[in-house]
């Protein structure tokens, strides 16, 4: 088959209309897909690049799910802790309740009467004030002198010995673990004063009833001990004793204090009308048991229960960092050392854990007994370090979340930036391809046009062979 031949006009025409018809199918596949670059062919760099971005960007969005979950692992754990700080504040409110419950339990010892009641009738005072204003030491050349109208009494602590510088005197309390002792001047000193002293100590306390009979109580229910001793202030120079020989008087004294043997005259607890073996012997709590602390115990148990019930109830799919679980929170696509991450590493709370023992009505080794206020005390103490496990625990975790939250916000800016990257190398600008494709639609238009013009010219050859 002959080729046709085609005028150089023409063929030049048809030749631009083709050109033409090329890059309008290149726009419409551009405004159809939105894209500039839809495969390597049109730009393998852009086309390429684009790719691994929008991977990378893909691979980031897929860990956000694991972010997503770990932030609520480390929120129902930071939930878990704020229930069971609760639980502790609820359980520090039995305590203070235990506390509050007038204990009937503590030690007392208590003297015979130190009046009589010819000794009120003649005085018309109180047989409480008559003793509390009696003085210390025999100063009225008898044991023990009645008050009278006119004189006050005394108690029947030798008076110092001829040629000595004075009596000092000496307490010595002891209730647990805890111990106080204290000497003073026996001058002018008064039965009041004692109690005073005895107040300051913090482990017990005195008062004179109104039957004119000494007490001694301690304030927790701990054995108690009480001594009372006295000791002469011997001196080279008795109107100015040195330092050295005062401290040998109230070792004197405090030894004393603590001898309860009955042969010793410088034992002073039975001028006081005690008995005179009651610092070695001590007075132990009476058998009296509190009805409310008991009631309170199993207030404190259930509590205590609910502390592990809850921290077991703090997990979050399958993972529960009250329990000692590790939790792992990627945050980045790459493996190995490349890798960025969060490991935390739970803790197991429980109230054993936490330092929290259970509450019984009878003194056993490790447990706290209600009946016992050492005991409370220990249980409060407890507690408040408990307290401050839990508040520590807390920040960390609280350290821990914000962590992860500002790695998922940048996480999720980071996707958007690589897309938009992506896009910006192979998208296509429907505005330019449009003005494109519309230059081009008239383009066409004028290449038929003069493709028309480029036949006509060779038409008019036909004229000559007109008739």
């Amino acid at each position: 088959m002959a080729n046709t031949i085609l005028s150089s006009g023409v063929r030049n025409n048809l030749l631009t209309l083709q050109q033409t018809a090329a890059q309008q199918s290149i726009i419409q596949n551009r405004l159809a897909t939105g894209k500039k670059v839809n495969s390597a062919i049109d730009n393998p760099v852009n086309y390429f690049t684009s790719m691994g971005l929008n991977d990378r960007a893909t691979q980031l969005t897929g860990l956000l799910d694991g972010m997503s979950n770990g932030i609520q692992t480390i929120q129902s754990a930071s939930k878990g802790i704020d229930g069971i700080i609760k639980l502790v504040n609820s359980m520090q409110s039995t305590i203070k309740q235990a506390q509050s419950d007038a204990a009937q339990n503590r030690p007392t010892t208590t003297g015979t009467a130190l009046v009589s009641t010819a000794e009120k009738i003649a005085t018309n005072k109180s047989l409480k004030d008559i003793a509390l204003d009696k003085a210390i030491v025999n100063d009225n050349g008898a044991d023990a002198d009645a008050a009278t109208a006119s004189y006050a009494g005394n108690i029947g602590v030798a008076a110092p010995a001829a040629g000595t510088a004075g009596k000092m005197l000496a307490i010595s309390i002891k209730a647990g673990d805890n111990a106080y002792e204290a000497t003073f001047n026996a001058a002018n000193m008064t039965v009041r004063d004692i109690v005073n002293e005895i107040n300051k100590s913090g482990i017990a306390t005195a008062f004179v009833d109104e039957k004119g009979q000494f007490n001694v109580k301690g304030t927790g229910s701990e054995t108690l001990q009480f001594g009372f001793g006295a000791a002469d202030i011997t001196a080279a120079n008795p109107a100015a004793p040195t330092d050295t020989e005062l401290e040998t008087a109230r070792t004197a004294a405090l030894t004393n204090s603590k001898d309860n043997d009955a042969t010793t005259p410088l034992n002073s607890n039975a001028a006081l009308g005690l008995a005179s073996n009651s610092y070695d012997v001590g007075t132990t709590a009476s058998n009296v048991t509190s009805a409310v602390r008991s009631n309170l115990i199993q207030q404190f148990n259930d509590l205590r229960t609910q502390i592990d019930e809850l921290a077991k109830d703090s997990s979050f799919n399958g993972i529960n960092l009250l329990a000692g679980d590790r939790l792992s929170i990627a945050f980045n696509e790459k493996t190995g050392t490349n890798q960025t991450k969060l490991d935390i590493q739970g803790t197991v709370v429980s109230a054993e854990n936490l330092g929290i023992s259970q509450a019984v009505n009878t003194q056993l080794d490790g447990l706290f007994n209600f009946q016992n206020d050492n005991d409370l005390d220990k249980a409060t103490n407890a507690l408040n370090g408990a307290l401050t496990s839990l508040k520590s625990l807390s920040s960390t975790l609280g350290s821990n979340l914000s962590v992860a939250q500002t790695r998922q916000d940048f996480t999720k800016e980071l996707v958007n930036t690589l897309k938009t990257g992506a896009d910006n190398l192979v998208l296509a600008d429907p505005n330019e391809e449009g003005a494109s494709l519309l230059a081009l639609n008239t383009r066409q238009q004028l290449s038929q046009t003069a493709l028309s013009l480029a036949s006509q010219a060779d038409q008019s050859v036909l004229r000559l062979f007109g008739g």
